[in-house]
């Protein structure tokens, strides 16, 4: 709501509610424009509430990766520092925040449904607060189960590109 009242209201830089203007732009390169004008708050809205923890989760783990034994030997060697850093510590500082982001997808899910309804976007968030509203069970429960096969499948496609990042852990296919 913060950033709703700066952003669209006090400072008018981005619209405060749906997804497109009224009237539309004539062209598809500026109802593209538009459009994404109209996601800009949504998308921080949402943003905003992980990346402190996920800079904090890979800050620590890069520190960690950086105190290692191999990055020592690499240096060593005599590799430049890019090498050291984009190549062997890098990838294996990914691990945790790769890990995270597949476990927070559910929740990335409900904060959807809530900045749908706060920002009037077309989208399940609308639709979910009306059938509650309603008492319409079915579309609830159809939400929910939605909601849930997401969490499942994300969480498989997390255990995958955790696999190829580390090849020391197991894949389940």
């Amino acid at each position: 709501m913060i950033v709703l009242l700066l952003f669209a209201l006090h400072l008018p830089l981005f619209p405060a509610y749906g997804i497109r203007s009224i009237p539309e732009p004539d062209t598809a390169f500026g109802r593209v424009l538009d459009i994404i004008n109209h996601l800009v708050l949504p998308v921080f809205t949402l943003a905003i509430l992980y990346l402190a923890n996920y800079s904090r989760i890979a800050r620590a783990s890069m520190l960690d990766v950086l105190g290692a034994d191999y990055i020592r030997t690499a240096r060593t060697k005599g590799m430049s520092e890019f090498v050291v850093i984009f190549k062997h510590a890098l990838k294996n500082a990914a691990l945790p925040v790769v890990t995270l982001a597949g476990l927070q997808l559910g929740q990335v899910f409900s904060g959807a449904v809530l900045v749908e309804t706060v920002f009037s976007l077309p989208g399940v968030g609308p639709l979910l607060y009306e059938s509650i509203v309603r008492r319409d069970y079915p579309v609830i429960l159809g939400v929910l189960f939605g909601a849930a096969v997401t969490t499942i499948v994300a969480n498989i496609i997390t255990d995958l590109v955790y696999s190829r990042m580390d090849p020391r852990i197991q894949s389940i296919t």
